[in-house]
């Protein structure tokens, strides 16, 4: 959602200024009230009135994604609670298992239990499906 522009701001306070309750102002500019409290509250604390900006916070896992993506490529089968506890004893950070999987989701690194192999030529893994009146052997 695109933040309200400095000048309408300025507007909203202005017509609180010249004595507009809150109420009244917000129907007037179409805002909700908590807003309009919220910016004159900006005003009287910090004196300024444009919107705050954004912080674009870094991942705190980011500093161990290189070990992160060794260790799974090292044993692509590890458990989480078992890379927690390498992380734990290689590294001395302590974060939780959610924290882990977060990471391996956010890098794109699948942990699979059995590589993918190509089907068997040799035989077959299932039994063909029983035609339309026939019994199938067991």
């Amino acid at each position: 959602m695109q933040s309200y522009s400095k000048e309408f701001r300025r507007d909203v306070l202005a017509a609180c200024d010249a004595g507009g309750g809150t109420r009244e102002v917000a129907l007037e500019f179409d805002v909700s009230e908590s807003w309009v409290r919220r910016i004159k509250q900006q005003r009287r604390e910090t004196g300024q009135i444009a919107p705050k900006t954004t912080r674009h916070r870094r991942p705190g896992w980011e500093a161990w994604a290189d070990w992160l993506r060794a260790a799974v490529a090292e044993t692509p089968d590890a458990y989480l609670r078992e890379l927690k506890g390498r992380l734990q004893a290689e590294r001395g950070i302590d974060v939780h298992e959610h924290t882990i999987g977060a990471a391996c989701h956010a890098l794109n690194l699948t942990r699979k239990k059995r590589h993918s192999l190509p089907p068997s030529r040799t035989a077959r893994m299932s039994s063909k499906p029983a035609r339309s009146g026939e019994r199938s052997s067991r």
